[in-house]
């Protein structure tokens, strides 16, 4: 089985969310962990950005609704050592197709289940939004990474995702814990960005990340070139933050809950 199956989530959009994906599983990889991303934003965010464009089924989709095995789905990604369940904008339409099914909160933990044993780590990219498919990311997952952007007081929304997890801990998966929130997109020359994640420090002392993700051209840049922070500039202040929260997240995953 897989050492962790993370769901990198938040439901606001434009935090960070999918290059915090995309750069701790590249990061792994690059460590020698066998990783697996599950791009399962009906955007395909992921999907882009790690280089694979008109994806062709079947995808997670046709994984998610049973038109085809899990492992038909999955593409390597050389160039980064990580692979790939992609999601394509049919995806869009799981929400509404999966609201019949019996146990619909399970289907992607079914999808996960026959793959786990092939890697250390599975990393679930979820929309930004707390529908169907994020409580399946948060059913299959063991822990969660939270991306908060240091440019807006984030409490109330992290408030209700931390209410989302207790709920689905009650619920559906008793073993999902929080695993670290990530401050994401720090410009530490505004007062805005130092008051934010002060606030965050302050709030979840024991949940917050030490690790800081600057605000970088470099991010913004390396998902049009359908790279990941590593391929783009390996050398840059952003990969080598990216490093050191994938080191956090290795230790804090090998820490008892």
């Amino acid at each position: 089985m897989a050492r962790e199956t993370v769901a990198v989530v938040n439901q606001k959009g434009g935090v960070g969310k999918t290059t915090t994906a995309l750069s701790l599983a590249a990061a792994l990889a690059r460590a020698g962990e066998r990783v697996l991303l599950v791009d399962l934003d009906p955007q395909a965010n992921a999907t882009s950005a790690a280089g694979l464009r008109a994806v062709r089924p079947p995808s997670l989709y046709e994984a998610l609704t049973g038109a085809a095995e899990a492992a038909a789905c999955v593409r390597p990604v050389p160039d980064e050592g990580f692979d790939l369940l992609p999601a394509t904008a049919a995806l869009a339409g799981a929400e509404v197709e999966l609201a019949p099914v019996i146990a619909r909160e399970r289907r992607l933990e079914g999808v996960c289940a026959p793959l786990a044993a092939g890697y250390d780590w599975l990393f679930v990219d979820c929309p930004p939004s707390l529908g169907i498919l994020t409580v399946n990311a948060l059913t299959a997952a063991s822990g969660v990474v939270v991306p908060v952007q240091c440019e807006y007081l984030p409490l109330e929304g992290l408030t209700q995702l931390m209410g989302t997890l207790d709920l689905v801990r009650a619920t559906l998966n008793p073993r999902l814990r929080v695993l670290g929130l990530a401050l994401t997109m720090l410009d530490s020359r505004t007062r805005l960005a130092r008051e934010v994640a002060a606030d965050v420090h302050r709030h979840f002392p024991d949940q917050t990340f030490a690790t800081v993700i600057p605000r970088a051209v470099s991010l913004a840049e390396a998902p049009s070139h359908g790279r990941t922070i590593f391929r783009h500039r390996p050398d840059s202040r952003a990969a080598s933050a990216y490093r050191r929260l994938a080191e956090e997240l290795t230790a804090r995953a090998g820490a008892p809950a």
